[in-house]
C-alpha cells in the first residue's frame, strides 16, 4: 500500500476510544443506539429500531457542558456493548462471541429539537449526535463479568434515583439486539451499542451531578457544566 502520510489535506483527527479497566483503551469506530427498549409493549410488536451518534460525541471528563441549541437537554442511563469482532446477518446465538465487554453510557438528547424533528418527520441527527451527547464509564471485559441478564440499572441526579430499571426487563435482550443490527450493517470491531433506557428519563441542567449504575460493571458520573 503506498504511503499516504503526506497526502492528506491537514492531519487525520486523533483516534477516539474508551478506557478499560485494568488498562489498555478500546477504540471507537461506531455508535449505534436503541430507541424505545425498555417500553411496555411486546417484543414481538416491532423489531428493534437503531439510531447512530459520531464517535466523537464520546465523552469521558467528568464535565459535560450544556449543548448548544436546545432548553431541554434530558439523560437517558444504557447499558453498552462494546464489540471486538466482525460479523454479518448471524443469528443470536451467535451474538455473544463478538462482545469484547460492557460500560455503562448516557445517551444525552436535545428533547426539544427531538419533538420538533419528530413533529415534522424529519430525522433525529442534530438531537441525538451533537458534541458530548455519549458520555460513557470504562468498559469491563465479558471475560471478567460474563454477559449479564440481569441487574439494576440506574441513575441519580444530585442523589436523587431518576432511572431506576434492571437489565431482565430490556425487550430486545443484548444477543437479539446485535442479531438485529448485523442484518442492516455488518458489524466491525471498535463498534459500540447502546442498548436503550428505562422509565424516567427527564430534564438536566447546569450544576446537575450526574451518577450512573449497572450492578457489575464500573460506574459512571459527570457534572454538567454551563455551556462552552
Amino acid at each position: 500500500m503506498a504511503d499516504m502520510s503526506d497526502n492528506f489535506v491537514f492531519a487525520p483527527p486523533a483516534p477516539v476510544s474508551v478506557p478499560i479497566t485494568g488498562g489498555g483503551h478500546f477504540p471507537v469506530r461506531r455508535i449505534f443506539c436503541v430507541g424505545r427498549n425498555y417500553a411496555a409493549h411486546t417484543r414481538e410488536s416491532e423489531p428493534p429500531f437503531f439510531f447512530t451518534k459520531p464517535n466523537d460525541a464520546i465523552a469521558l471528563g467528568a464535565k459535560i457542558p450544556y449543548p448548544v441549541a436546545t432548553a431541554s437537554l434530558h439523560h437517558e442511563v444504557e447499558l453498552v456493548i462494546a464489540l471486538d469482532k466482525a460479523a454479518s446477518a448471524i443469528n443470536p446465538d451467535a451474538a455473544n462471541a463478538l462482545i469484547y465487554g460492557y460500560a455503562v453510557g448516557v445517551d444525552l438528547t436535545r428533547r426539544d429539537l427531538q419533538d420538533e424533528a419528530k413533529s415534522m418527520r424529519r430525522p433525529w441527527d442534530m438531537a441525538k449526535g451533537f458534541d458530548h451527547s455519549a458520555p460513557i464509564g470504562p468498559i469491563i471485559q465479558a471475560t471478567q463479568i460474563g454477559h449479564p441478564t440481569k441487574g439494576a440499572i440506574t441513575l441519580a441526579i444530585n442523589n436523587q434515583v431518576k432511572q431506576s430499571g434492571d437489565l431482565a426487563d430490556l425487550i430486545w435482550p443484548v444477543p437479539d439486539i446485535i442479531a438485529a443490527l448485523s442484518r442492516l450493517v455488518t458489524l466491525a470491531p471498535g463498534d459500540l451499542i447502546y442498548t436503550g433506557t428505562p422509565d424516567g428519563v427527564g430534564p438536566l441542567v447546569v450544576g446537575d451531578h450526574v451518577t450512573c449504575h449497572i450492578d457489575g460493571i464500573p460506574p459512571l458520573a459527570f457534572t454538567i457544566t454551563p455551556t462552552a
